[in-house]
């Protein structure tokens, strides 16, 4: 069969050669481009890879900055972001003994902004009791429409994040507060329609 094919390939060598060539040329065409294709899907991924290591770094840098204020400071620091992103009415209690509620204004849109500040050690966790000192008190002693629980840490607990879902707390840890450190703005981080907060989870741990 194999000399059969050779000698009927040699015999219509003028119209066979035609096509030799264009598969040819099509499985080279073909074979450079999904190279091309994969090369260039990988360098968008390690762009895309170093970029966000890039935008941690630049977070990490900005949250020294942060982790250098003493919890008095770091109240003030808060207070500064809420006005910064159009809160009005925005005070600060800076003292023990103030039910939780470390900042208080009013988001753009009106609704009474309450805000728990904890500063906190990286590697530490928010903690159950933590949160529930904060849902007994952001409603019902402060009238809060938006209750907001910001950390320097990374996590919540589970059970802290569980209460701070079930409860409609906003729950932001050291990732989300150095994006708004960095700029983003509050609306970004919590909604500023309807008539309660959102929880934003931390990652895990």
């Amino acid at each position: 069969m194999a000399v059969v094919a050779a000698a009927w390939t040699a015999g219509n060598w003028a119209a066979v050669w035609p096509v030799l060539v264009t598969v040819l040329a099509v499985s080279v065409v073909g074979g450079a481009s999904w190279f091309l294709l994969r090369a260039h899907r990988r360098a968008v991924g390690e762009d895309r890879q170093w970029r966000e290591q890039e935008e941690a770094k630049a977070r990490e840098l900005s949250m020294a900055e942060v982790d250098a204020l003493s919890w008095q400071d770091f109240e003030r620091y808060i207070a500064g972001l809420c006005r910064r992103d159009g809160c009005t009415k925005v005070v600060v209690s800076g003292k023990s003994g103030d039910l939780g509620a470390d900042v208080i204004g009013c988001l753009p849109d009106g609704r009474k902004l309450v805000v728990q500040c904890k500063k906190y050690a990286p590697h530490r966790s928010v903690s159950s009791q933590d949160m529930q000192k904060f849902v007994g008190t952001a409603r019902l002693e402060h009238g809060a429409d938006v209750a907001l629980f910001v950390t320097t840490c990374r996590t919540f607990t589970k059970d802290a994040l569980g209460l701070a879902v079930r409860q409609d707390i906003v729950a932001l840890h050291r990732d989300l507060l150095g994006s708004w450190v960095k700029g983003a703005h509050l609306e970004t981080l919590i909604p500023l329609n309807g008539s309660g907060g959102g929880t934003r989870r931390p990652p895990a741990p």
